[in-house]
Protein backbone atom coordinates (compact mmCIF):
# COMPACT_ATOMS: atom_id res chain seq x y z
CA UNK A 1 0.00 0.00 0.00
CA UNK A 2 2.88 2.36 0.77
CA UNK A 3 4.44 1.68 -2.62
CA UNK A 4 1.08 2.28 -4.30
CA UNK A 5 0.66 5.63 -2.52
CA UNK A 6 4.20 6.79 -3.34
CA UNK A 7 3.77 5.79 -6.98
CA UNK A 8 0.46 7.64 -7.27
CA UNK A 9 1.93 10.69 -5.53
CA UNK A 10 4.83 10.76 -7.98
CA UNK A 11 2.44 10.54 -10.92
CA UNK A 12 0.33 13.34 -9.43
CA UNK A 13 3.36 15.61 -9.11
CA UNK A 14 4.38 14.82 -12.69
CA UNK A 15 0.89 15.64 -13.96
CA UNK A 16 0.82 18.90 -11.99
CA UNK A 17 4.20 19.90 -13.46
CA UNK A 18 3.03 19.05 -16.99
CA UNK A 19 -0.16 21.06 -16.54
CA UNK A 20 1.80 24.06 -15.28
CA UNK A 21 4.02 23.92 -18.39
CA UNK A 22 1.05 23.64 -20.73
CA UNK A 23 -0.82 26.46 -18.99
CA UNK A 24 2.21 28.72 -19.17
CA UNK A 25 2.88 27.96 -22.84
CA UNK A 26 -0.73 28.23 -24.00
CA UNK A 27 -1.25 31.60 -22.35
CA UNK A 28 1.95 32.97 -23.86
CA UNK A 29 1.46 31.45 -27.30
CA UNK A 30 -2.12 32.71 -27.54
CA UNK A 31 -0.80 36.24 -28.13
CA UNK A 32 1.87 38.72 -27.20
CA UNK A 33 1.40 39.51 -23.49
CA UNK A 34 3.28 42.79 -23.86
CA UNK A 35 1.00 43.92 -26.66
CA UNK A 36 -2.06 42.92 -24.67
CA UNK A 37 -0.86 44.79 -21.60
CA UNK A 38 0.06 47.89 -23.57
CA UNK A 39 -3.34 48.10 -25.25
CA UNK A 40 -4.37 49.22 -28.69
CA UNK A 41 -2.51 52.14 -30.22
CA UNK A 42 0.50 51.75 -27.94
CA UNK A 43 3.87 52.89 -29.25
CA UNK A 44 6.58 50.33 -29.96
CA UNK A 45 8.77 51.96 -27.32
CA UNK A 46 6.07 51.41 -24.70
CA UNK A 47 5.65 47.76 -25.76
CA UNK A 48 9.40 47.19 -25.53
CA UNK A 49 9.47 48.78 -22.08
CA UNK A 50 6.69 46.45 -20.88
CA UNK A 51 8.57 43.44 -22.24
CA UNK A 52 11.66 44.47 -20.33
CA UNK A 53 9.75 45.33 -17.14
CA UNK A 54 7.97 41.97 -16.96
CA UNK A 55 10.87 39.97 -18.36
CA UNK A 56 8.94 39.02 -21.50
CA UNK A 57 11.98 39.58 -23.70
CA UNK A 58 13.63 36.43 -22.33
CA UNK A 59 13.24 32.90 -23.78
CA UNK A 60 10.06 31.07 -22.76
CA UNK A 61 12.01 28.38 -20.92
CA UNK A 62 13.73 31.03 -18.79
CA UNK A 63 10.42 32.79 -18.14
CA UNK A 64 8.76 29.53 -17.06
CA UNK A 65 11.65 28.55 -14.78
CA UNK A 66 11.57 31.99 -13.17
CA UNK A 67 7.78 31.89 -12.75
CA UNK A 68 7.86 28.39 -11.24
CA UNK A 69 10.69 29.34 -8.88
CA UNK A 70 8.71 32.31 -7.60
CA UNK A 71 5.60 30.12 -7.22
CA UNK A 72 7.53 27.62 -5.11
CA UNK A 73 8.75 30.49 -2.93
CA UNK A 74 5.21 31.75 -2.41
CA UNK A 75 5.56 34.75 -4.73
CA UNK A 76 2.50 34.54 -7.00
CA UNK A 77 3.01 37.84 -8.75
CA UNK A 78 0.84 40.93 -9.02
CA UNK A 79 -2.43 41.32 -10.86
CA UNK A 80 -2.06 43.65 -13.81
CA UNK A 81 -5.71 44.71 -13.81
CA UNK A 82 -6.64 44.62 -10.10
CA UNK A 83 -3.28 46.10 -9.00
CA UNK A 84 -2.96 43.73 -6.05
CA UNK A 85 -1.12 40.54 -5.18
CA UNK A 86 -2.48 37.61 -7.15
CA UNK A 87 -2.26 35.09 -4.28
CA UNK A 88 -4.52 36.85 -1.75
CA UNK A 89 -6.86 37.90 -4.56
CA UNK A 90 -7.42 34.30 -5.65
CA UNK A 91 -7.71 32.99 -2.09
CA UNK A 92 -10.44 35.55 -1.40
CA UNK A 93 -12.48 34.09 -4.28
CA UNK A 94 -11.77 30.43 -3.52
CA UNK A 95 -14.35 30.20 -0.72
CA UNK A 96 -17.23 31.06 -3.08
CA UNK A 97 -16.12 28.47 -5.64
CA UNK A 98 -15.74 25.80 -2.97
CA UNK A 99 -19.23 26.55 -1.66
CA UNK A 100 -20.62 26.29 -5.19
CA UNK A 101 -18.74 23.04 -5.87
CA UNK A 102 -19.86 21.41 -2.63
CA UNK A 103 -23.45 22.55 -3.18
CA UNK A 104 -23.45 21.18 -6.73
CA UNK A 105 -21.99 17.87 -5.54
CA UNK A 106 -24.60 17.61 -2.78
CA UNK A 107 -27.40 18.27 -5.28
CA UNK A 108 -25.99 15.69 -7.70
CA UNK A 109 -25.88 13.02 -4.98
CA UNK A 110 -29.31 14.02 -3.68
CA UNK A 111 -31.01 13.25 -6.98
CA UNK A 112 -28.74 10.50 -8.32
CA UNK A 113 -28.88 8.10 -5.34
CA UNK A 114 -32.70 7.76 -5.27
CA UNK A 115 -32.89 7.56 -9.08
CA UNK A 116 -30.13 4.96 -9.23
CA UNK A 117 -31.80 2.83 -6.57
CA UNK A 118 -35.20 3.06 -8.28
CA UNK A 119 -33.70 2.20 -11.67
CA UNK A 120 -31.99 -0.87 -10.19
CA UNK A 121 -35.04 -2.12 -8.30
CA UNK A 122 -37.30 -1.76 -11.34
CA UNK A 123 -34.72 -2.83 -13.90
CA UNK A 124 -36.08 -2.90 -17.44
CA UNK A 125 -39.38 -1.27 -16.44
CA UNK A 126 -40.92 2.07 -17.35
CA UNK A 127 -39.45 3.59 -14.17
CA UNK A 128 -35.98 2.43 -15.20
CA UNK A 129 -36.37 4.05 -18.62
CA UNK A 130 -37.57 7.31 -17.06
CA UNK A 131 -34.54 7.41 -14.74
CA UNK A 132 -32.18 6.72 -17.65
CA UNK A 133 -33.91 9.42 -19.71
CA UNK A 134 -33.31 11.93 -16.90
CA UNK A 135 -29.65 10.90 -16.88
CA UNK A 136 -29.32 11.32 -20.65
CA UNK A 137 -31.01 14.72 -20.48
CA UNK A 138 -28.59 15.83 -17.76
CA UNK A 139 -25.56 15.20 -19.96
CA UNK A 140 -27.15 16.36 -23.21
CA UNK A 141 -28.39 19.71 -21.87
CA UNK A 142 -25.63 22.37 -21.79
CA UNK A 143 -25.29 23.78 -18.29
CA UNK A 144 -25.34 27.40 -19.49
CA UNK A 145 -28.69 26.78 -21.25
CA UNK A 146 -30.08 25.01 -18.19
CA UNK A 147 -28.88 27.95 -16.05
CA UNK A 148 -30.85 30.39 -18.23
CA UNK A 149 -33.96 28.18 -17.97
CA UNK A 150 -33.68 28.22 -14.17
CA UNK A 151 -33.40 32.01 -14.20
CA UNK A 152 -36.53 32.31 -16.35
CA UNK A 153 -38.52 30.02 -14.06
CA UNK A 154 -37.37 30.86 -10.52
CA UNK A 155 -36.24 34.48 -10.89
CA UNK A 156 -38.36 36.01 -13.64
CA UNK A 157 -41.61 34.01 -13.46
CA UNK A 158 -41.84 32.88 -9.82
CA UNK A 159 -39.54 35.56 -8.32
CA UNK A 160 -38.41 33.27 -5.49
CA UNK A 161 -34.64 33.29 -6.07
CA UNK A 162 -32.19 36.11 -6.84
CA UNK A 163 -30.76 36.32 -10.35
CA UNK A 164 -27.17 37.11 -9.43
CA UNK A 165 -24.78 37.80 -6.57
CA UNK A 166 -23.30 35.72 -3.77
CA UNK A 167 -24.48 37.38 -0.57
CA UNK A 168 -26.77 34.67 0.84
CA UNK A 169 -27.38 30.94 0.47
CA UNK A 170 -30.28 31.67 -1.90
CA UNK A 171 -27.77 32.98 -4.44
CA UNK A 172 -26.18 29.50 -4.62
CA UNK A 173 -29.36 27.47 -5.19
CA UNK A 174 -29.72 27.88 -8.96
CA UNK A 175 -25.97 27.80 -9.70
CA UNK A 176 -25.59 24.58 -7.68
CA UNK A 177 -28.53 22.96 -9.51
CA UNK A 178 -27.28 24.05 -12.93
CA UNK A 179 -23.76 22.81 -12.22
CA UNK A 180 -24.67 19.65 -10.31
CA UNK A 181 -27.28 18.35 -12.75
CA UNK A 182 -24.60 17.76 -15.38
CA UNK A 183 -22.57 15.36 -13.18
CA UNK A 184 -25.56 13.62 -11.58
CA UNK A 185 -25.98 11.05 -14.42
CA UNK A 186 -22.52 9.59 -13.78
CA UNK A 187 -23.45 8.92 -10.14
CA UNK A 188 -26.87 7.56 -11.11
CA UNK A 189 -25.49 5.06 -13.61
CA UNK A 190 -22.79 3.93 -11.17
CA UNK A 191 -25.30 3.40 -8.37
CA UNK A 192 -27.71 1.61 -10.71
CA UNK A 193 -25.01 -0.79 -11.92
CA UNK A 194 -23.76 -1.39 -8.38
CA UNK A 195 -27.24 -2.01 -7.01
CA UNK A 196 -28.09 -4.46 -9.81
CA UNK A 197 -24.92 -6.42 -9.06
CA UNK A 198 -25.42 -6.38 -5.30
CA UNK A 199 -29.12 -7.31 -5.47
CA UNK A 200 -28.14 -10.48 -7.31
CA UNK A 201 -25.58 -11.52 -4.68
CA UNK A 202 -26.01 -14.60 -2.51
CA UNK A 203 -26.20 -12.74 0.79
CA UNK A 204 -29.11 -10.63 -0.51
CA UNK A 205 -30.99 -13.78 -1.52
CA UNK A 206 -30.26 -15.18 1.94
CA UNK A 207 -31.61 -12.02 3.57
CA UNK A 208 -34.78 -12.30 1.50
CA UNK A 209 -35.13 -15.97 2.43
CA UNK A 210 -34.94 -15.03 6.12
CA UNK A 211 -37.87 -12.69 5.61
CA UNK A 212 -36.12 -9.37 6.18
CA UNK A 213 -38.17 -6.34 5.09
CA UNK A 214 -37.43 -5.15 1.54
CA UNK A 215 -36.58 -1.64 2.78
CA UNK A 216 -33.99 -3.00 5.20
CA UNK A 217 -32.44 -5.23 2.52
CA UNK A 218 -32.17 -2.37 0.02
CA UNK A 219 -30.94 0.45 2.23
CA UNK A 220 -29.01 -1.36 4.96
CA UNK A 221 -27.38 -4.16 2.99
CA UNK A 222 -27.48 -3.46 -0.73
CA UNK A 223 -27.05 0.31 -0.92
CA UNK A 224 -24.30 0.36 1.70
CA UNK A 225 -22.13 -1.84 -0.53
CA UNK A 226 -23.19 -0.38 -3.88
CA UNK A 227 -22.39 3.18 -2.81
CA UNK A 228 -18.71 2.47 -2.04
CA UNK A 229 -17.42 3.39 -5.55
CA UNK A 230 -19.37 6.65 -5.40
CA UNK A 231 -16.99 7.96 -2.74
CA UNK A 232 -14.04 7.83 -5.14
CA UNK A 233 -16.08 9.23 -8.03
CA UNK A 234 -17.28 12.11 -5.85
CA UNK A 235 -13.70 13.27 -5.29
CA UNK A 236 -13.00 13.30 -9.01
CA UNK A 237 -16.28 15.02 -9.84
CA UNK A 238 -15.65 17.69 -7.21
CA UNK A 239 -12.45 18.60 -9.02
CA UNK A 240 -14.39 18.82 -12.27
CA UNK A 241 -17.04 21.01 -10.63
CA UNK A 242 -14.42 23.42 -9.29
CA UNK A 243 -12.74 23.70 -12.67
CA UNK A 244 -15.99 23.86 -14.63
CA UNK A 245 -17.55 26.70 -12.67
CA UNK A 246 -16.37 29.48 -15.01
CA UNK A 247 -19.53 29.61 -17.13
CA UNK A 248 -21.97 29.21 -14.23
CA UNK A 249 -20.25 31.81 -12.05
CA UNK A 250 -20.21 34.24 -14.98
CA UNK A 251 -23.93 33.76 -15.70
CA UNK A 252 -24.94 34.23 -12.07
CA UNK A 253 -22.20 36.81 -11.29
CA UNK A 254 -20.91 34.76 -8.38
CA UNK A 255 -17.77 36.36 -7.01
CA UNK A 256 -15.62 33.22 -7.22
CA UNK A 257 -12.64 31.82 -9.07
CA UNK A 258 -14.64 31.14 -12.21
CA UNK A 259 -15.84 34.72 -12.51
CA UNK A 260 -12.35 35.95 -11.69
CA UNK A 261 -10.98 33.75 -14.48
CA UNK A 262 -13.49 35.32 -16.89
CA UNK A 263 -12.44 38.80 -15.82
CA UNK A 264 -8.76 37.90 -16.13
CA UNK A 265 -9.28 36.62 -19.68
CA UNK A 266 -11.29 39.71 -20.59
CA UNK A 267 -8.66 42.13 -19.26
CA UNK A 268 -5.68 39.93 -20.25
CA UNK A 269 -4.47 39.62 -16.68
CA UNK A 270 -1.86 36.92 -17.35
CA UNK A 271 -0.48 36.48 -13.79
CA UNK A 272 -3.96 35.82 -12.40
CA UNK A 273 -4.94 33.53 -15.28
CA UNK A 274 -1.80 31.41 -14.87
CA UNK A 275 -2.30 31.08 -11.14
CA UNK A 276 -5.99 30.13 -11.45
CA UNK A 277 -5.22 27.44 -14.02
CA UNK A 278 -2.40 26.10 -11.85
CA UNK A 279 -4.49 26.11 -8.66
CA UNK A 280 -7.50 24.38 -10.22
CA UNK A 281 -5.26 21.83 -11.92
CA UNK A 282 -3.44 21.00 -8.69
CA UNK A 283 -6.77 20.70 -6.84
CA UNK A 284 -8.08 18.32 -9.49
CA UNK A 285 -4.89 16.23 -9.41
CA UNK A 286 -4.95 16.01 -5.61
CA UNK A 287 -8.62 15.03 -5.56
CA UNK A 288 -7.94 12.36 -8.17
CA UNK A 289 -5.04 11.11 -6.05
CA UNK A 290 -7.34 10.96 -3.03
CA UNK A 291 -9.85 8.97 -5.09
CA UNK A 292 -7.15 6.49 -6.17
CA UNK A 293 -6.00 5.98 -2.60
CA UNK A 294 -9.60 5.55 -1.42
CA UNK A 295 -10.17 2.94 -4.11
CA UNK A 296 -7.01 1.14 -3.01
CA UNK A 297 -8.19 0.97 0.59
CA UNK A 298 -11.66 -0.18 -0.44
CA UNK A 299 -10.54 -2.75 -3.02
CA UNK A 300 -7.73 -5.09 -1.87
CA UNK A 301 -7.02 -6.10 -5.50
CA UNK A 302 -5.73 -2.58 -6.23
CA UNK A 303 -3.38 -2.48 -3.24
CA UNK A 304 -1.18 -5.19 -4.59
CA UNK A 305 -1.14 -3.90 -8.16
Amino acid sequence: MLYFTIRRLGLALLVALTVSILAFLLLHLSGDPALALAGEGARQADIDMIRKTYGLDRPLAVQYADWLWHILQGDFGTSVYFKTEAGPLILSKLKTTLQLGMGALAFALLISIPLGVLAAIYKGSFIDRICLAIAVLGQALPNFFFALILIMIFSISLRVLPVSGSGTWQHFVMPAIALGYYVAPAFMRLIRAGMIEVLGADYIRTARAKGLPARKIIFKHALRNAIVPVVALAAVQLGYLLGGSVVIETIYALDGLGYLAYQSITYKDYPVMQLIVLLLSVLYVMLTLAADIANAWLDPRIRVS
